[in-house]
This record gives C-alpha cells, structure tokens and sequence, in this order.
C-alpha cells in the first residue's frame, strides 16, 4: 500500500483511535503496526476473527484479558542470569491466572467463535509453576513457608530480636541513665538498635556511636551491652537473605524452564487483545462485516466516515460494475472530499480485517493499492508550491496505477489556469483509465463534467445542495451532474438581480431573467418564517404552564395596551395568542389562537412575550397572520384590479 496516500486518507488516525481499544502494549504496538492486506483469504479471516469477537462482546463485554505488563522485560532478565523479584513472580503467577481464566472463557463459547476459541488450546496454564509461586510469595514477600530453612532462621530471629529489645528497654528505664538519655525511644542506624544520648554525657553510656544529630546535641550510640546481641541478630539476617535469594533464583529457574511456554501464552493474549480491539471498535462505530469481491467493486449503503462519528451524513456509493471511473461535482464544503474520504478509509479498513459503519448489501473489493490524492482546501488559491507538490503526487500515482488499483483524486485541475487545468486533469483520467484503475475524483470545472458525461466507463455524480436555504445537504447523487451554483447562492444573499444576470450573460453567453428565481426565494424564505412564528405561539401555548416567572413578569398594568404581534396569555383558555387588533373602545382585543381570531376582553388577557422580542424590526406581520393564497390575491389586488377574486378571511369571534 502506498504510505503517503494512506496518511491522506486519515488511516493513521484512525489506529490512533483503535490502539485506544487495546489492553496491552504488545496489543497496542500490534495495531500501530496493522497494514491493509491485499490477499482475499487472509482478509477473510481477519474479517471472521473479528465477527466472531464482536458476537462474543454481544454476549458477555467481560473478556478476562491481561494488560501483560512489563512481561517482556521479565523474561529477558530471567533468561540473562537475573534473579526474578518477587513483584515479578507475582506478575508471572498473574499471567498464568488470567491464562486460566481465558481458557475456561473461551471454551463455553466454542459455539458462537468456532474460529477464535480455539486459539486458546494453545496456552499452557503451568499448574506448577503457579503453586510454587503462591506457595512462595505472600503479600509481595517471600512467605515463611517457602522452605522449612527460612521458617527455622525467622523464628530465631525473632528470639533475637526481642532480646535485643528488651536489654534496651532495662537501660532506658533505670534510673542510672534517665538524666543522660534525650528521649526514652529506640531508634536504627545502619540496620543496627541505638539510643539517643546528650552528647555532653557520651562517657557516660559504653558503646559505638553510629550517628549524630543534625544539631550535634545527640549522640545516637550503640550501647556495649547488646554487641554480641546485635551481632547474633545480624548474622541470622544475612543467613535470611542467602535463603531468600536461594528461593528467589529456584523460582526463576522455573520460569526459564518454561520460558516457551510462557511466551505462547503472552503471544496468544496478545492476539485476542488484538482481535477484541477490532472488536470493542466495531461496537462502537455500530459497525458490521461486509462482503468481498476481487472485481474493483464498491457498493457503500448508508456509509459513515469512521472519525466524524454520528455527525457524519450516510452515503450511498457506487463504482466498479457499470462504470470503472465516477466524478464528483458539487459546491465547496457539500461533502465531495468527505466521500472521496470515507470510500477510500472505508476500503483500507476492510482490507485491515475491520468492520465498517454502513449497512447491510454493502460490498468492497480488494485493491492491491489505493492511490490518492487530496486537495489542501486552497482551491484556485493554491500556490505554485502545492500545485507542484499536487502535480509531483499524481505523476506518481500514474506510475504505479494498474487494474488493481483505486485511484483517488481530489479538485482535478484546481490551482492553476482554469483553461489549462482543465485539459490537464482531462488528459490525467484518460491515462490512469487506460491502466484500468477504479477512479474516483472530484472536480468543479464543467468541461470535466461533460467529457465524464460522455467517455464510455466514466459516470458523473454530485452533492446535492439545498438552494432555498443555502445548504449543501451532503447526499451523493449518481447519474446526475451537479450544476453550478454560484449565481443562484448569490442572489440569495442579496446581489441585486441585474448584476446576477449580466454575470450569467458573461459566463454563459445567454440571456437569463432571474425575476422567477428571487420571487421563489422570497416566497420560500416567508414561508419559512411564517412557519416559524406559528411554531413559537405554539411553543408558547404549550409550555405556558411551566412559565409562571414569565406570567409574573408581565402582569399588565393598568395604562398599559397591547400592540399587534404581543403574545398574550388567555386566562380563560389556559393559553396564549397573537395580539391580530389592538384595544377597542369596548375593551376588546382580537386574538389570533391556533389560525382563529376571537375577541377577547383586556380584563382577561396578560402581556406573555412583547413582539419586539418574537419579530425583527420592520417585520411584515400579514406573513403570521395571512395565508400565503391570500397575500398573492392582495398583491395581485394591489397591482390592478381582478373580477371576481375572492379573499377569504378568518372567522372574528
């Protein structure tokens, strides 16, 4: 596979995101070293070992997996002379514990994994090893009852000890020596039991001093009465050490003896922690197994991009059967790089023994090489640089370009003149077609569009893009060529009509009258906002139980009087409504409820929502509160006079 196109494609990150899935280090590494496959039969089982791992996750997510710690070390040392701690027997007993474990786990489901299980035979649990261990090692310590030698040497340590004790503890409590004794406590210095002695009566108490105060006002002195003791002690220490040490290296002759062993066992706990990896990805991307194919055929069903997650738009994809070459058009930022991403992601996951976001029907076929080549987001903008290091890439890429091979590329004929970029990228997927690649690119020249339209094996595809409100809607759509957009988008956002259609003159060399095409916006964006306001009253009349702060806020007072467009809240129907006439001289309001009008007593109404704060400013309230038939039949009214036009208004209770 080619390194640099797969960084492209964001392959790296994407086992950046799988080692995060991973127990062990030995797993981890295994991922950051995973490469697609190009061999059917071995992406086949990788796909199967993960199948079946993600069944098992299905039953039972508690997979008895060792994180493996440190165990590569532990063996280099116990194979280099190195005599084993016992924090690293523990480690070793631990494995065996988890090998067990594994074992009996991975038997119960030989069923629903007939492929992984198995691989469990493999281990060795080391019955006698790990008693050993246990026998030997309690609390992080070499046990009493490693051998019957170390149980006889502790116990006459223990005698000694309290001897030395309590010949320390008859000088601390006589009378003789309180006034030359700084505290009444037993301290040690270098292993050895001494008590703190004023230094002005140093003559005063026999023995060694093994240490000063920092002050130099205490002598830390080893009374002569407990030499031989202390000696007697020491001696049963060092005996104590040679026989932990005669223990420790038996256990690490032991290990060694069965150093094969021990490393299948790590090799094959390392491979489920690969595998359930894959697995514990699968599950969360929602993701599932798809079939293979070696005929260069790509069918994506409702395909997700695997690092955008559920923000990611699904996308219908296909290539290879009818047409072996598809050109995306489409706006900026309508998703085309994002589908030319996600094929291509898509396709070196399935061949890495991964499962997919898509869904069921899905079908990839099996690339010896995925060639691509990405825009920087620059468009005409690129500089010389980039367009070089654009032109370096693909001349690349048509080297090595053949029937198996899926070729990438990203805004052909971008960064340059447009003239000349678009004979340049014509003449690109001309050469890579004649290698027979699959190729899927991605182009804004219209040039491209019509000769992708016409080569026999070449098919056009583009983004759709909302127009009313000036949204890409990230949906691919095969077949179909995406048009150009860039005027309409204008006059939406406001370029006066004139200036859009002498631009449409320039660039097409036609007259066009774009009066339809603002009318439709205008009526659309109305609508929209008329939809709007309906859904805010009924919001409003809703919710209006759980707003008493706001009710309490607004109580009317006594002057005051509601405009046109205030939302007030009816007392009598528990609700609120639009303000459609102000105050009359009988007190009256007309109140617009749910598209009614009724007349509603002042007395009975409170200020909800003012309706400066619902409308902008200046905004046209007949959207609100008239039907869009009856708006046309006013406007038309407005223009002249119509025979027979009838405007049909809403009944005044």
């Amino acid at each position: 596979m080619h390194i640099e196109s797969m960084k492209t494609l964001e392959y790296d990150k994407l086992k950046e995101i799988l080692k995060g899935y991973a127990i062990s280090a030995k797993a981890g590494l295994r991922l950051e070293e995973l490469q697609p496959s190009t061999e059917l039969t071995v992406i086949k089982r990788w796909l199967l070992e993960t199948t079946e791992a993600r069944h098992i996750l299905d039953i039972n997510s508690s997979v008895p997996l060792s994180a493996l710690e440190n165990i590569d070390g532990i063996m280099n040392k116990s194979g280099k002379d190195g005599v084993l701690n016992p924090d690293e027997l523990i480690a070793i007993k631990e494995l065996l514990v988890c090998v067990k474990k594994l074992k009996k786990f991975m038997n119960s489901l030989q069923t629903v994994a007939p492929t992984i299980s198995p691989y469990a035979w493999s281990m060795f649990e080391l019955p006698d090893l790990y008693e050993e261990i246990d026998r030997c090692i309690l609390n992080g310590s070499i046990s009493d009852r490693a051998t019957p030698e170390l149980g006889r040497i502790r116990k006459r340590m223990v005698v000694a000890d309290e001897r030395v004790k309590h010949k320390l503890n008859s000088i601390l409590s006589s009378s003789i020596y309180s006034s030359i004794i700084r505290e009444s406590l037993i301290t040690m210095r270098d292993g050895r039991y001494v008590i703190p002695v004023k230094k002005e009566h140093k003559k005063s108490l026999a023995g060694n001093v093994l240490d000063v105060s920092a002050s130099g006002s205490t002598l830390f002195i080893e009374p002569a009465a407990i030499v031989k003791l202390q000696e007697e002690l020491n001696i049963l220490k060092i005996e104590e050490q040679n026989e932990v040490l005669r223990i420790l290296s038996m256990l690490t002759e032991m290990v060694l003896a069965s150093n094969r062993e021990i490393s299948i066992n790590v090799e094959t706990i390392a491979e489920y922690d690969f595998i359930f990896a894959k697995a514990k990805y699968s599950k969360a991307l929602d993701a599932s197994p798809v079939d293979l194919n070696t005929g260069n055929f790509i069918k994506i069903n409702g395909g997700r991009h695997p690092l955008l997650g559920k923000e990611a738009v699904p996308l219908d994809f296909e290539v290879g059967r009818d047409y072996s070459a598809l050109i995306i058009t489409g706006p900026n930022t309508g998703g085309k790089t994002v589908a030319l991403k996600t094929a291509g992601l898509l396709t070196l996951m399935v061949q890495s023994g991964l499962h997919v976001p898509v869904e069921t029907g899905s079908e990839f076929a099996v690339f010896n090489s995925i060639l691509a080549d990405i825009g920087d987001g620059q468009s005409i903008e690129q500089s010389l640089s980039t367009f070089s290091a654009h032109v370096k890439n693909i001349s690349a890429i048509i080297e090595a370009a053949d029937p198996n091979s899926l070729v990438i590329l990203d805004e052909l004929g971008a960064g340059t003149d447009p003239g000349e970029g678009m004979g340049f990228a014509i003449a690109i997927l001309e050469e890579i077609f004649k290698h027979k690649a699959t190729i899927l690119a991605t182009t804004h020249i219209s040039e491209i569009k019509a000769f992708a339209q016409s080569a026999p094996g070449f098919e056009i595809a583009s983004m759709a893009f909302d127009l009313d409100s000036l949204r890409p809607l990230y949906k691919l759509s095969i077949g179909r060529s995406g048009e150009s957009n860039a005027l309409l988008i204008a006059l939406r956002l406001g370029v006066k009509r004139e200036i859009i259609e002498r631009a449409h003159e320039l660039s097409y060399r036609e007259k066009k009258d774009y009066s339809s095409e603002l009318s439709r916006f205008n009526e659309s964006l109305q609508l929209s906002r008329s939809n709007a306001a309906v859904q805010v009253s009924n919001s409003l009349s809703n919710n209006v139980a759980d707003k008493p702060e706001r009710l309490a806020k607004y109580q009317k007072t006594p002057t005051q009087r509601f405009n046109k467009g205030d939302c007030v809240y009816i007392s009598t129907m528990q609700r609120t409504g639009i303000v459609y006439e102000p105050e009359n001289g009988k007190g009256e309001v007309v109140v617009m409820v749910m598209k009614k009008k009724f007349r509603i007593n002042h007395k009975r109404l409170n200020l909800y929502i003012e309706g400066k704060e619902l409308y902008p400013e200046n905004y046209d309230l007949d959207i609100v509160f008239e039907s869009k038939e009856n708006r046309k039949k006013r406007k038309q009214q407005s223009k002249h006079h119509i025979e027979g036009l009838i405007i049909e208004s809403e009944e005044e209770l």
